[in-house]
């Protein structure tokens, strides 16, 4: 295999060598890990996307478009049938077939795939013949193009041949081939990971794309590189020696656009960036309260909510640049202003709220926090003890880098966590399922951390999940949205406003996932 990518690599090189462009992109983090069905976070989701490919893929507009499938058509209520696309090879040179798909499915579905939501969501796939695959789901599905959007197809032979027939178990640090190599059919291929250092990857000219004319720019190597410092990110972008940064800190922004070798591109990220709250424990972890927990009582979730004066961390901390918002969505497509309104900054009421729940001299507690994967994740979360202090509860800000911070939520180490939630799909299942449900071992609240069961709001999503009538099923989805509100499972804070600053010679195309697709970028 390593002799045939190495073949490859040199045909990218020789068909390009005149236009090719490498293009330089850093940001705060680094991606996870190289397996595609191990973690859900969207930088990992990023750079694997340009390598492994899905069935249907998001348009610059985040429409769907066909991918590995060409065509599809519902045979019945629970049938969903897919044509897939002939002639694509993966990068070591095997055909890609519909063996690969089932196999795929059922990889993603694994205890150690943080995707087995989605995969379950999309069906059981059965072979009919090399080229078409059939879903059968276990309801009717209004979403089903959307799920098949989420599973990146690998090659069944190649996972079999190395021993990664199951996704990596990144919360136990499992080390396999797929952590640190790659063999996809998407546009782009793996030729270096280096963990916190970089990630390079090279023009695929095997890519049926380029047919097609998808391959719109002319970065033909693509390097990754996790700068951690704001200020060390930003002087590269500055000096040239990085194209492109996705996350520059939002003080910065007014005087990167007054600098004529930069251009910023502004946009909203559709992520709700949030707090939970462990509601399961009988006694909460990281606490000075002994024998209970005050999180299970909602007039103590209550307190912590309207002791957060949100308007000072976006004009403080965010530079204007979030959108408070009581809604746990990351878009606003489905929401409606009541669902949107948040309770309102009261500190008298917090302190009141708290005496009457039997804490009237608050508490002690730990926020565990990440500090390099949303924008001044940590300040916010100082801000937000540093409010809660004002009405007696002290909270501890344990801030770690992401690589030890997901692992830990995964294992609900925690008590008071933030965590973000988006990407392209705009419908609320998206994260009413994997986050607002109960969990269930199958896929259902697997980001539920805080383990709470709201009995009303499984109720709703049960519907939610297969009602094919769409004015109905937007009612059910925002009577949802309003029963969580209503018990205060999660303090939502805002929505990201993400800008990115490139080069001024430099043309990407700003994606509300806030997902940089390096084959649409041009590099003069």
């Amino acid at each position: 295999m390593l002799r045939m990518i190495t073949l490859i690599f040199l045909a990218a090189l020789a068909a390009g060598a005149v236009d090719a462009k490498t293009l330089r992109w850093a940001g705060r983090g680094d991606m996870q890990t190289t397996d595609p069905h191990s973690q859900n976070e969207n930088l990992t989701n990023n750079i694997n996307s340009l390598v492994y490919e899905t069935l249907t893929e998001r348009t610059k507009t985040l429409g769907l478009r066909p991918s590995l499938a060409v065509s599809w058509q519902q045979l019945g209520p629970t049938t969903w049938r897919f044509q897939l696309r002939p002639g694509v090879k993966f990068h070591d040179g095997t055909p890609f077939t519909a063996d690969d798909v089932v196999f795929s499915y059922e990889r993603a579905r694994a205890d150690s795939s943080q995707l087995k939501v989605y995969s379950n969501a999309a069906g059981m796939p059965k072979k009919i013949d090399d080229l078409t695959v059939e879903f059968t789901t276990s309801g009717p599905n209004p979403i089903e193009l959307e799920h098949v959007q989420t599973i990146y197809i690998m090659s069944r032979a190649w996972c079999e041949k190395n021993r990664a027939t199951k996704p990596q178990n990144y919360t136990q640090k499992e080390d396999m081939i797929t952590a640190h190599q790659a063999n996809g059919t998407g546009p782009y291929m793996l030729k270096s990971r280096e963990p916190d250092i970089k990630t390079v990857l090279v023009k695929n000219p095997q890519w049926w794309g380029i047919k097609e004319k998808l391959f719109e720019g002319n970065a033909d190597e693509v390097i990754y590189q996790p700068i951690v410092s704001d200020a060390t990110r930003l002087a590269a972008l500055i000096s040239g020696e990085v194209d492109l940064i996705n996350d520059p800190p939002p003080q910065d922004v007014p005087r990167l656009k007054q600098n004529p070798a930069i251009k910023v591109l502004e946009g909203t990220e559709n992520r709700i960036v949030f707090i939970g709250m462990d509601q399961k424990r009988d006694e909460l972890l990281y606490s000075s309260v002994k024998g209970k927990n005050p999180l299970k009582d909602k007039r103590v979730r209550q307190a912590l909510y309207q002791a957060i004066d949100i308007e000072a961390i976006k004009n403080n901390i965010m530079r204007g640049l979030s959108q408070p918002s009581g809604a746990m969505l990351p878009a606003p497509v489905q929401s409606t202003p009541e669902i949107e309104k948040r309770l309102p900054y009261d500190k008298a009421k917090a302190k009141q709220l708290l005496t009457e729940a039997g804490y009237p001299e608050g508490f002690e507690v730990t926020l565990d926090c990440p500090n390099n994967r949303y924008v001044n994740d940590e300040k916010i979360c100082l801000a937000v003890a540093a409010m809660w202090a004002q009405v007696g509860i002290k909270a501890e800000v344990n801030a770690m880098p992401r690589a030890n911070y997901f692992p830990k939520l995964e294992k609900t180490d925690t008590s008071l966590y933030m965590l973000g939630w988006g990407g392209g799909a705009t419908d609320a299942i998206f994260i009413l399922q994997p986050v607002l449900s109960t969990k269930n071992d199958k896929g259902d609240g697997d980001y539920n951390y805080g383990r709470y069961s709201n009995p009303k709001l499984d109720e709703l999503i049960a519907k939610v999940k297969v009602d094919m009538v769409p004015e109905q099923r937007l009612k059910e989805i925002r009577d949802a949205l309003l029963a969580h509100n209503a018990e205060i499972n999660h303090i939502p804070l805002h929505r990201q406003v993400i800008p990115w600053a490139t080069r001024s010679n430099v043309t990407a195309v700003h994606r509300a996932d806030n997902q940089v697709i390096p084959y649409w970028v041009k590099i003069e």
